[in-house]
């Protein structure tokens, strides 16, 4: 089957569109990648989106106007990567969607919003479309993220040692081959926080900003304060706690107290913040083989760590983590077949697959649900929905051809 994976991150600043041949054969769920295509929202719809995010308040009209214009925006990606990548032959998009709130209480995740209407992902197609992917595997008592992790874990199945599995969006999440599998903490959520404020830009290109400024330890200890870091997996967060507003209360704790090395600068703050992420990330990935983690004592040192995600694009944060991981390698995704870039479309259509195929797509280990559930609405496209293929058997590997 011919799918079309679509996905838009936390850091809302592009659709990704990425094509694939799936199929079965056994145990064996392999994937052959045709390639993505990626476009930037339109200026006006992103100012919109991030003007509609916590901890901003919206009303229900700017909900449903975003929930149209986001899903006309998908279904324009749809069309270029039916007509770039499949040469028309597409069978089934997934889209992800556009994440807009994510309800956390107290550790337990209450619900979760993602907009981009998929009938008009449908219309324009004329395909069946799998999304809404999430509120599943909340139902049944999980964190309904990192949906990843069900890709991952079947990806790293074979691999030699004790890989992990991180990718680096505006959140970082990772996923160990046991199933244990959490958000570690923002990505670029802060970084690109800081360099709008102090640019105007969207992120910090090449890490030239970090790399212009001095990690700052007060700070950096202020922002490692956050609980989030010290509780156990499953968890996940995102932009409801890890916004501008939380940057600009760090910012003024710091200011309020007395420091010894020279005013703060710009480059300063986006130097720290990156050496936040490295530092939170590689002590997600040491605390997989701690005594009383949730993996229990004894498990064995984490061999590899195999990197996705619009991160990678920043040397600055990626030799931080380099030097955060104490002689772990790092490898990008890259090297293994599926490109880095885009890594979570291709996951997407993945999970859209095994949804018309009648099969679960969580691990309950890495979302914390009761069970292992089929995930998503089904939208049908123009000649119908080609209903659930029954009989088909849970993969438990992922093969890249």
């Amino acid at each position: 089957m011919r799918v079309i994976g679509l996905m838009s991150g936390t850091s809302y600043d592009a659709i990704d569109a990425a094509a694939a041949d799936l199929h079965l054969d056994g145990a064996d769920l392999t994937l052959r990648p045709l390639g993505m295509v990626s476009g930037a929202y339109e200026p006006g719809l992103r100012a919109a989106l991030g003007a509609a995010l916590p901890p901003a308040a919206t009303t229900l009209a700017e909900v449903c106007r975003l929930d149209t214009l986001v899903g006309q925006a998908f279904a324009a990606a749809a069309v270029r990567a039916q007509r770039e990548l499949c040469d028309g032959r597409a069978e089934l998009v997934a889209s992800h969607g556009q994440t807009v709130f994510h309800w956390t209480d107290g550790g337990e995740v209450r619900g979760t919003l993602q907009i981009g209407q998929p009938a008009w992902i449908a219309e324009a197609t004329g395909l069946p479309v799998v999304a809404d992917f999430r509120p599943r595997d909340i139902a049944a008592g999980g964190q309904g993220a990192p949906l990843v992790s069900l890709v991952d874990l079947l990806w790293l199945r074979g691999r030699p040692g004790t890989p992990v599995a991180l990718n680096l969006g505006g959140i970082a999440n990772l996923t160990a081959p046991d199933g244990t599998a959490f958000d570690t903490g923002p990505a670029g959520a802060l970084i690109d926080a800081a360099v709008r404020r102090s640019t105007g830009r969207d992120f910090d290109a090449e890490g030239a900003l970090a790399a212009r400024g001095t990690v700052r330890e007060p700070l950096l200890r202020r922002l490692l304060d956050e609980p989030y870091y010290a509780r156990p997996a499953p968890k996940t967060t995102g932009k409801e706690l890890f916004h501008e507003g939380y940057l600009l209360a760090a910012l003024a704790d710091f200011a309020s107290s007395v420091h010894g090395d020279g005013p703060l600068t710009d480059e300063d703050v986006i130097a720290t913040l990156t050496r936040l992420t490295a530092r939170t990330v590689a002590d997600a990935v040491r605390s997989l083989s701690a005594p009383g983690s949730s993996r229990g004592t004894g498990s064995p040192p984490v061999t590899e760590v195999i990197v996705s995600g619009g991160g990678t694009r920043n040397p600055v944060l990626m030799a931080m983590l380099g030097e955060e991981l104490r002689g772990v390698p790092l490898r990008l995704s890259d090297g293994l077949g599926l490109p880095a870039a885009a890594k979570e479309a291709y996951a997407f259509a993945v999970l859209g697959f095994l949804t018309v195929h009648g099969l679960a797509g969580t691990d309950p280990r890495s979302t914390g649900a009761r069970h292992a559930r089929v995930l998503g609405s089904l939208t049908p496209g123009r000649s119908g929905f080609p209903g659930i293929r029954a009989g088909a058997r849970q993969p438990v590997r992922l093969v890249l051809r």
